[in-house]
């Protein structure tokens, strides 16, 4: 039953990535079809993050009522029939809508799915969880697969999404039989009381602060190549609908790549060494594909950045799910939303920049996002043989 579960939530994790992935090659298309500037088109895309965000202000809820089995299915099926409002949206606002529907259906598909994960990994006995986040990136892959192979082959849109759409929903749906049944594990004694918590002290909020910049500094990294690199590849650079989705193909390889390695890497060298690495990594490859912009030079600075940037939002999470004084699973929650503030103010501040001068400057703030995750990056921790602990200037407010 246990194995089953892990194929289930395997599944939810990979529909979720097709879906959104699958979309984003598309974005030329829908900025020329829409009549939509830079702005604009920032502006439409930074709904989707924005119902994230609302989202997470609520997941918890949803979950502790439905349960993370039902609310990472329905979740998930409902994320795919919304790619029918996208493909078919007339206008900006209506395509905001739809993409605003697809980052609240997201949003609460994931805390559904990484608590029914966390489930299944307590009945291996071992951890898996970073297994589901890998198949989520192959996902990635795969949707950008589809979508700039829609774009080459000028399949329309909405058609692409259609199809896509009923596919992922019978996917969906299917896992419903995969899931563990009953419901989650409740952190209340057994008579229904909730449990003491510890005061939360300065020191927790400081560290609790730092590791959600961090994630919303990835975040910036992480959505340059998703929402910019198609139309920087296809407007400055004049390179054709398939080669220009390419660059959102490439960064999702080099970051499934890398979180497929990660824990490796992370055993041997310790989450600061790899994260900081990686955040210099991200802001040299960056920056230089900038200084220097060529089709090559822009798909191999973006592919660097999300190898760099792979193991950061994981990292940001483990160690602030080790934060005390906070009940289980809030400071994660904390974490995920701040991430979110990446991926929902990036997308406009770019666009606006661009407008006012051209595409490359605006990303010009990726690579210094990029720099300032390097400086949150040190308060991880290096340990190599208990990565639970984080640096010591966060250590007063964490376990022993």
């Amino acid at each position: 039953m246990v194995r089953r579960a892990r194929w289930g939530v395997s599944l939810l994790f990979l529909t979720n990535a097709v879906v959104y992935a699958s979309v984003v090659p598309r974005f030329p298309q829908l900025k020329a079809d829409l009549g939509m500037t830079n702005t604009v088109l920032g502006l439409v895309i930074a709904a989707g993050p924005l119902g994230a965000l609302l989202a997470g202000l609520v997941a918890t809820q949803v979950v502790g009522r439905w349960g993370s089995a039902r609310t990472g299915v329905v979740a998930s099926a409902l994320m795919s029939l919304n790619l029918l409002s996208i493909g078919f949206a007339p206008n900006a606002w209506l395509l905001a809508t739809g993409l605003f529907v697809a980052g609240f259906c997201d949003s609460v598909g994931d805390v559904g799915n990484n608590v029914h994960g966390l489930r299944v990994q307590r009945g291996y006995g071992r951890s898996i969880i970073n297994g589901f986040h890998g198949i989520w990136s192959v996902g990635a892959v795969a949707g950008g697969l589809l979508g700039s192979a829609a774009a080459g082959l000028d399949i329309p849109v909405a058609t692409q999404l259609t199809v896509t759409a009923a596919g992922f929903v019978i996917v969906a749906l299917a896992c419903s039989r995969l899931q563990l049944p009953g419901p989650d594990p409740s952190d209340r004694r057994p008579d229904g009381s909730a449990a003491d918590r510890p005061r939360v002290s300065g020191s927790t909020i400081r560290a609790l602060a730092t590791f959600g910049a961090l994630a919303a500094l990835a975040g910036v990294v992480e959505d340059s190549g998703a929402s910019w690199g198609a139309v920087f590849l296809s407007g400055s650079l004049g390179a054709g609908p398939g080669l220009a989705g390419s660059a959102f193909l490439t960064m999702a390889i080099c970051m499934a790549v890398g979180r497929l390695t990660g824990d490796r890497l992370v055993d041997r060298l310790g989450e600061r060494r790899v994260a900081a690495t990686g955040a210099v990594l991200a802001a040299v490859a960056l920056g230089g594909a900038l200084s220097w912009p060529s089709t090559a030079s822009v798909l191999v600075g973006f592919g660097l950045a999300g190898l760099g940037t792979a193991t950061m939002i994981p990292a940001a999470m483990h160690a602030a799910d080790h934060l005390t004084g906070l009940p289980p699973g809030a400071a994660i929650t904390v974490v995920s939303l701040l991430s979110r503030l990446g991926f929902l103010f990036s997308p406009p501040l770019v666009g606006v920049i661009a407008d006012h001068s051209s595409l490359r400057v605006g990303l010009v703030t990726v690579p210094i996002a990029a720099l300032a995750a390097w400086v949150c990056a040190r308060a991880l921790s290096n340990s190599r043989v208990d990565p639970s602990h984080v640096a010591p200037t966060a250590s007063s407010a964490t376990r022993p």
